[in-house]
């Protein structure tokens, strides 16, 4: 489907969804769900803890969803949604973690088999790659690539200003260049 058609229907779908059309907003969960839990476990590093950001942020989206202007900047606004979702739950866990230990580093990322898909010989060194980035860099460059947003919008989902991201991606673009070359 070309990019243009899907912005279309996606824009359909969500002017329904914000009239009341319980369909609408049932396409909207089928469209979304699968890369709203993509971006939490990228900015958390746990299946559980994305699952539980993604669900509050769904209700959240739903109930704003009337307030939302402009029906074709619904990816940027959810997404943003999401990662302040994951944002209050990174601040919890830091301070969990200050109180029970004082000192602690980030749980390694880890991709349970069913949730992936079986990975290509050449796709290995790529994830590995982007394992190394931080969660800020991993989701920048997740939004802009993956999920196809342009600059403005993933600053928007992001909440952070467009010159950061497009900071975030020039160093995460040379930190992946970097490791890269050396695997080769």
């Amino acid at each position: 489907m070309a990019r243009g058609t899907k912005k279309i229907i996606e824009s359909y779908l969500v002017a329904s969804a914000r009239l009341g059309n319980q369909a609408a907003r049932a396409q909207l969960v089928a469209r979304y769900q699968k890369r709203f839990l993509r971006h939490a476990y990228r900015l958390l590093g746990d299946t559980e803890q994305a699952k539980d950001a993604v669900q509050d942020g769904w209700v959240e989206i739903m109930r704003g969803l009337s307030k939302l202007n402009d029906d074709t900047a619904f990816p940027a606004w959810a997404f943003r949604i999401i990662t302040r979702r994951c944002g209050r739950i990174i601040s919890e866990r830091q301070k969990a973690r200050a109180i029970s230990t004082g000192v602690a580093c980030e749980p390694p990322i880890r991709c349970e088999a069913s949730d992936t898909m079986e990975l290509a010989a050449d796709v290995a060194p790529l994830r590995t790659a982007l394992s190394t980035l931080s969660p800020e860099h991993r989701s920048a460059v997740a939004l802009f690539y993956l999920e196809e947003m342009s600059v403005a919008e993933v600053a928007v989902a992001l909440d952070v200003p467009v010159g950061t991201v497009k900071s975030r991606l020039l160093n995460a673009r040379a930190k992946l260049r970097e490791s890269l070359e050396r695997k080769s």
